[in-house]
C-alpha cells in the first residue's frame, strides 16, 4: 500500500474506534444524582402487566389488636336445680359444704345417698342423706321442706360436728371417695355403720332425676 493510502486507512480505523467507543458510553445508564450506584444499576421487572394500583398508609397507624374472649364455667344452686339428678343433689351438697367438685367427691355422695334411700327414690322425704339436723324427726326419720333445704343442712351437718371431721376432710382432698366412705363408716353418722362397708356398693350409680315439686318447683 502507498503511504499516502496507510495514513488515510489509519486515520479511518481510528476514527471508527472512536465512534465506537462513544457509542458504547452512550448505552450506559448514568447514575441519577445523590443515589447510590449501586440502588441505580438495580432494575425490577414486575410480572404484572396493565393498571398499578397504590395502597398509602398512614405512618402512625397502630396495627390493630386481636381479642380473645375468656370464658369459665361456674356450676352454681340454680343451674343444679334446673337440671335436678340425684348428681346434681350431690354436686349441691358440695356447693354449699364449700368443697371440691371432683369426680371422687360426686361418686362418694351418689354412692352414700343410694345406702341411705336407693337409687329410684333418692328424695324420699326430700332427705337424700337421711339427715336428721334440722329435719325435724331425729334419727334422719325428719323431711324438708326442699332438696334445695336438704342439701344445706348436709353440708352444714357435717362441718359443723367434730365426730365427721374426717368425712370433712376427706371431702376438702376429693381425691378419694373409697377413703372418705371408710370415714363416713367409721363414724356414727349411721348407727349400723353401713356393715363396716360390708353394704356399701361402688358400683356406678344410675342417674335418676327428682319430681320438681322435690325441689320446690
Amino acid at each position: 500500500m502507498r503511504p499516502r493510502h496507510r495514513r488515510v486507512a489509519t486515520a479511518l480505523a481510528a476514527t471508527v474506534a472512536v465512534a465506537g467507543l462513544l457509542a458504547t458510553l452512550a448505552l450506559a445508564p448514568l447514575p441519577r444524582v445523590g443515589v447510590p450506584v449501586a440502588e441505580a444499576s438495580v432494575t425490577t421487572v414486575s410480572p404484572f402487566t396493565g393498571a398499578v394500583q397504590e395502597v398509602e398508609v398512614d405512618g402512625d397507624v397502630a396495627p390493630a389488636s386481636v381479642s380473645r374472649e375468656g370464658y369459665s364455667t361456674t356450676t352454681g344452686p340454680e343451674t343444679l336445680v334446673d337440671s335436678g339428678t340425684n348428681y346434681d343433689w350431690a354436686k349441691l351438697v358440695l356447693v354449699f359444704g364449700d368443697w371440691p367438685l371432683t369426680d371422687e367427691n360426686v361418686r362418694l355422695m351418689v354412692e352414700w345417698m343410694r345406702e341411705e334411700n336407693g337409687p329410684d327414690n333418692w328424695w324420699n322425704r326430700n332427705n337424700p342423706l337421711n339427715n336428721g339436723y334440722g329435719s325435724g324427726g331425729g334419727s334422719g326419720l325428719g323431711s324438708y321442706d326442699t332438696l334445695v333445704t336438704a342439701a344445706e343442712y348436709a353440708a352444714s351437718n357435717l362441718k359443723k360436728r367434730s365426730f365427721y371431721a374426717d368425712i370433712v376432710a376427706g371431702l376438702e382432698a376429693g381425691t378419694s371417695a373409697d377413703a372418705t366412705a371408710r370415714a363416713i363408716w367409721a363414724s356414727p353418722w349411721a348407727s349400723s355403720h353401713y356393715g363396716n362397708g360390708a353394704w356399701w356398693s361402688s358400683s356406678p350409680v344410675p342417674v335418676v332425676a327428682a319430681p320438681a315439686s322435690a325441689w320446690g318447683r
